[in-house]
């Protein structure tokens, strides 16, 4: 790829935007290197991974991956028989729980079903518990070793404290002592060379005995080492030189264990800095709001709505561009400042982007194709005003693009002929485009220049674009226009500035006369275009609104019928109420007629028999009234009932017998049970009770259900305990009913947690007779076989 190209369309600030979503320092190093690849399937594999990892993102956000450390070289070291240092070892050790939560992240049931490039490279990853736990055991940080790092370990530092203990009670009794304190310089207790000793003034040193290991700088203070603790520092200056070797001997066994999983753990580093990378690709994808883009292999572009990934999103102005499909060549003309240069910037990095398997800021429906060259002269300065120099930079380039390209190149030249002779620079870039049309190449040049217009008219297989320009406002609109030209507005911008008519039109009649015609064209085109465009916008506006009158129809619709639904609910649920309390007062009139039967006086009887009966009447005339108040659709009552017909009630959701006809108004009563209730037709609905060989025919057709789809074998791995219980219950009701003989319930092995709990309801399950392990060709202790009764 042609480093000027990279440059000029500003492809390593891309690069910068990706490395700053990536963890680890490695990934950037790599990030840093990316270039555009040119195989399709190549292409097409990284555009993959990158729509992966964005699915995810979205889906449940980025992997838990922290900064990743470079083990490279300590792991190649353990390799060698050497011994790690503890902040080696602890670098290792993060860079394996890295690992972990990263399964761990995988293991989630909505990422385990998708199936790609990440996972693949997912289930790559190798954990290693063991050496995790060694590890976070033994090393409790870059300078400490944990007391529990080995037995041995621990027994020598508690023989150390116990002896410092001894010590500083030995020299506690020395310092306090009453004849030795005239002696003492101070009452303390200090360390010179690894041992204890004791500041004694110099005129005493022949009265104290001891060992002297050093002395103050005036020499005033010598600091001995007193001959009863001689013994005492000999033993702890011993201990140390144990504790020291102890230590060695651990971190040299953990840098063996290293070793042995070397090639794995280097393998995980080399997988994790891929996936870093790749997220770092969906990170910047989800950022920008972009989108895979679909790939052509017919060199052809097309972008909808694209978006400079550079500018802000919030104030760019979406292009809407095509090449390659009627044309080859794309002419942009327009004002200065109108977009043109962003416009072949915005085309010639999507190449670039999506050759490096990134996503484009764009919409769906773009296309893009893969070029073997990508050619860019494209300068900064935007002035009619160039020297000879810029146009000589520009003629060395264009030399350049003229001696390697092919029909596999993307061509993107700005302001083609300019900084020369007006027509001599319009007759030059004329010919340098017919050449890159003749070669096949895909070009995209502006230009300013009518006589490159009237070409681009003229010509099979090139075309004219335009970028707007406001002459109201004096500012442009940033659209692009295909096949239309576009006006410099030299001289309606004069106008709006105050320039005189005369000299506008002394200047006009100094045009020819084509120009003039041409130019009156393009204006005619122009404007004819605008009030299409508007009578669109239009149409989709109108269409939006009717859309949006359609929505809230729609809403009202079903807030209307959810209204209905919450009416009737609460009505039966007062009917269901209004049963209830009756047949509650239906029993305790029963039990008051029991107890009247009793009652010897006849007079006393028969006043309670009717008070009682007057009772019930007023009470069931309330039902009645409560029942008619329910709302109810009757535009469904049945017709020509007769007594003894099924019915259901629908204010009670109660079925019962017709034991009267309906009179002039509708009423009946039905039987429900042991009730007589009075309704009116409108409440009814007429059902058909199901026969004995229709509830035989039902429990067949559960039996065939079962049976077509219920499989011999369950798989509950990677499930909590409580949902592969539930998970496993089910299943076993399934398959009795399906008449299975023999199950099989695979667990996995891991740490038996889901086997032991499984087999825990197993050995009271109704439909189980027996179960045992599964056989070596049966999964082993991953899987458990049940014997169905």
């Amino acid at each position: 790829m042609n480093e000027k190209t990279l440059r000029v369309l500003e492809y390593h600030k891309i690069k910068e935007m990706l490395m700053s979503e990536a963890k680890s320092e490695m990934t950037k190093k790599k990030l840093s290197e990316m270039m555009p690849e040119f195989d399709q399937v190549q292409v097409q594999q990284l555009l993959l991974e990158t729509s992966e990892a964005a699915a995810i993102i979205i889906q449940k956000g980025s992997i838990p991956l922290s900064q990743l450390k470079d083990i490279s070289e300590p792991v190649h070291r353990s390799e060698k028989g050497g011994a790690l240092l503890p902040k080696q070892l602890l670098e290792i050790l993060h860079n394996l729980r890295v690992v972990k939560n990263i399964k761990n992240f995988f293991r989630d049931d909505t990422l385990e079903e998708q199936k790609g490039i990440i996972t693949s490279l997912v289930q790559m990853l190798v954990t290693h518990r063991n050496l995790e736990d060694d590890i976070d055991r033994c090393i409790l940080s870059e300078e400490e070793i944990s007391d529990n790092a080995s037995a041995e370990l621990r027994n020598i530092r508690r023989s150390i404290n116990k002896l410092n203990d001894g010590l500083r009670s030995k020299l506690n009794t020395i310092i306090t002592s009453s004849s030795n304190r005239t002696m003492l310089q101070d009452a303390i207790v200090t360390v010179r060379q690894g041992r204890y000793v004791i500041p004694v003034k110099q005129e005493y040193r022949s009265k104290f005995q001891g060992i002297v290991h050093d002395q103050s700088s005036t020499g005033a203070t010598l600091f001995i080492e007193p001959m009863s603790i001689v013994n005492m520092n000999n033993d702890l200056k011993a201990l140390y030189l144990k504790e020291e070797a102890e230590i060695e001997r651990i971190l040299a066994e953990l840098s063996a264990h290293v070793a042995e999983n070397a090639a794995e753990i280097i393998s995980n580093q080399d997988i994790l800095i891929k996936l870093d990378y790749i997220f770092a690709k969906g990170k910047l994808s989800v950022k920008m709001n972009g989108i895979e883009p679909k790939i052509n292999e017919k060199r052809y572009v097309r972008i909808k709505k694209g978006r400079h990934p550079l500018l802000d999103p919030k104030t760019v102005v979406p292009i809407d561009i095509h090449l390659g499909d009627g044309f080859d060549t794309l002419m942009i003309t327009g004002p200065n400042t109108g977009g043109k240069t962003v416009t072949l910037k915005t085309v010639g990095l999507f190449i670039l982007m999506t050759q490096s398997g990134l996503h484009l800021p764009a919409e769906y429906g773009t296309e893009m194709s893969i070029f073997e060259k990508v050619f860019a002269d494209i300068g900064d300065e935007q002035s009619i005003e160039q020297s000879l120099s810029t146009f000589s930079s520009h003629m060395t380039n264009i030399v350049e693009i003229i001696e390697n390209v092919n029909h596999k190149s993307a061509v993107f030249v700005d302001e083609l002929g300019a900084g020369t002779d007006p027509t001599e620079g319009a007759a030059l870039a004329i010919a340098i485009l017919d050449y890159l049309y003749n070669k096949g190449a895909k070009t995209i040049a502006t230009t300013h220049y009518t006589e490159l217009k009237k070409y681009a008219v003229a010509t099979d297989g090139v075309e004219n674009a335009s970028v707007e320009f406001d002459v109201e406002t004096l500012s442009p609109t940033y659209k692009l226009s295909i096949g239309t030209p576009g006006k410099s507005n030299a001289f309606e911008i004069s106008q709006k500035l105050g320039l005189n008519d005369f000299i506008i039109q002394d200047a006009r009649k100094l045009l020819g006369n084509e120009d003039i015609a041409f130019e009156d064209i393009i204006t005619s085109i122009e404007k004819d275009r605008k009030e299409a465009e508007e009578e669109r916008d239009e149409a989709v506006r109108l269409k939006i609104e009717i859309k949006h009158l359609k929505n809230e129809l729609d809403e009202k619709k079903l807030k209307l019928s959810q209204q209905r639904e919450k009416i009737i609910k609460e009505a039966k649920d007062e009917a269901r109420k209004i049963l209830k309390d009756t047949k509650a007062y239906a029993d305790e009139a029963h039990k008051k007629l029991t107890q009247l039967e009793r009652v010897k006086d006849h007079k006393t009887r028969n006043k309670d028999y009717e008070n009682l009966r007057k009772d019930v009447r007023g009470r069931l005339s309330n039902v009645s009234e409560n029942l008619n108040e329910v709302p109810i659709d009757t535009s469904k009552a049945p017709k020509n009932l007769k007594i003894g017909d099924s019915v259901k009630i629908l204010t009670l959701d109660q079925k019962g017998n017709v034991t009267t006809l309906p009179d002039k108004n509708g009423d009946l009563t039905v039987q429900v049970g042991v009730m007589k209730i009075n309704v009116n037709i409108k409440q009814l609905r007429k059902i058909k009770e199901a026969s004995a060989s229709d509830n035989l025919s039902s429990v067949g057709n559960i039996y065939r259900n079962k049976s077509a789809y219920v499989t011999p074998q369950v798989d509950v791995r990677g499930q909590l305990l409580e949902e592969a219980i539930m998970n496993v219950d089910k299943y076993l009701d399934d398959a009795y009913i399906a008449g299975l003989k023999q199950a099989t319930i695979v667990h996995g092995k891991g740490e038996g947690i889901l086997r032991d709990g499984i087999q825990k309801i197993l050995k009271t399950h109704k439909h189980v007779d027996s179960y045992r392990r599964g056989s070596y060709n049966e999964g082993g202790d991953g899987a458990t076989i049940v014997l169905l009764k």
